[in-house]
C-alpha cells in the first residue's frame, strides 16, 4: 500500500474527504517525527512502541576488497510490535 492508497482508505473508513485524510496523515507523521526527534518514545496501544536508539560506531569490512571502514554512530528508530498485533499476524497465511 502506498501513501495515496492509505489516504483513500482513511477517507473511506473515517468518512473524511481525501484532503482531510491527507492532512490527518501528514499531521500524524509530523507529530511522531517530532516526538522521536526529541528523544521520546511513542506507544500506540494495539500497534506497538517506537523509540530512538543510538547505534555505536563500528568497523565494517568490505568482503571483496577487505578494506576496513569506520561507520560513525547514528540514531535509528526501533519498533517493537504489541502482542495484539503479533497475535493478529500469527495466523496470516503466507
Amino acid at each position: 500500500m502506498n501513501t495515496k492508497e492509505l489516504i483513500s482508505n482513511l477517507s473511506v473508513r473515517c468518512g473524511l474527504s481525501k484532503t482531510d485524510a491527507e492532512q490527518l496523515l501528514e499531521t500524524t507523521i509530523l507529530t511522531l517525527s517530532e516526538l522521536l526527534k526529541a528523544g521520546k518514545s511513542v506507544s500506540i496501544l494495539g500497534f506497538g512502541n517506537l523509540e530512538v536508539r543510538k547505534k555505536e560506531e563500528r568497523l565494517s569490512v568490505h568482503p571483496a576488497t577487505q578494506v576496513r571502514t569506520l561507520i560513525p554512530p547514528k540514531l535509528v528508530v526501533n519498533f517493537k510490535q504489541s502482542t495484539k498485533l503479533k497475535d493478529k499476524l500469527k495466523y496470516v497465511k503466507l
